[in-house]
């Protein structure tokens, strides 16, 4: 995917440091320090123009986020997607969001081992042709990034409107081990939105167009998954 971007772009993003990474290999290990406190962080990767990850940090304030693309139009576009969610409050800065150039085939030089709770992977590009299996976002060589960086209480949440995808994804969580939950072929039945989840650019759009949303949760931390099954056991002694 190419994007024409406007002039001057890297120059405006050079000039956002308060809310645009450029250098995020700089922060590995850091991103706590980053943000001035202990929160749990969450990272968009492949945020796209930022709809996403902008009104996530706005709903949820106590959690820090970070969304991640490899282009500077998205970067672009998603600055400003996320000022203008937070104008409303007062804030020219969203205090809980960062937006930052990289490429997720090297996510493990920009986040240390643990530092993360959450991953979204959200309609990622679902590179229908099996010869390049390898680059869809839920290949065992991407898992095995996500599962190192990942702390105890680590999760991935996977959203597409591709069933190819999606299936590929349930089977790869499958063979690695992963416990999943809240799994949907239908997020929003029967044309109604499900007001739970934030959606992103292309679900809005797909969305209005009747397509299925396909939705799961994968739990990767130890933690996590203690959690989890506790609370499946609470559920069927009632």
């Amino acid at each position: 995917m190419r994007l024409r971007g406007r002039k001057g772009i890297r120059e405006s993003l050079e000039e956002q440091t308060d809310l645009v990474i450029l250098d995020p290999r700089s922060l590995k290990g850091r991103w706590s320090e980053l943000f001035g406190n202990d929160h749990p962080i969450h990272v968009e990767f492949g945020m796209g123009k930022g709809q996403f990850i902008s009104r996530m940090s706005f709903k949820y304030p106590d959690i820090n986020f970070i969304g991640v693309d490899m282009y500077d139009e998205l970067i672009r576009r998603a600055a400003e997607k996320a000022r203008a969610v937070w104008e409303p409050a007062g804030q020219e800065t969203p205090p809980n969001l960062r937006v930052a150039l990289a490429n997720i085939n090297y996510a493990e030089e920009v986040f240390a081992p643990g530092e993360l709770e959450r991953i979204y992977l959200n309609f990622s590009d679902p590179w229908p042709k099996s010869k390049h299996a390898r680059r869809r976002l839920t290949h065992p060589r991407f898992l095995d990034k996500y599962r190192g960086l990942l702390s105890p209480l680590g999760e991935i949440h996977l959203k597409t409107d591709s069933r190819s995808l999606f299936e590929f994804s349930l089977n790869a969580f499958a063979d690695y081990g992963l416990q999943m939950k809240n799994i949907s072929l239908d997020l929003h039945p029967d044309g109604v939105m499900n007001e739970e989840h934030v959606m992103t650019e292309y679900e809005t759009k797909f969305f209005g167009r009747g397509v299925n949303i396909h939705r799961c949760e994968a739990i990767v931390g130890a933690e996590a998954l203690a959690r989890y099954q506790a609370t499946r056991l609470d559920k069927y002694r009632l």
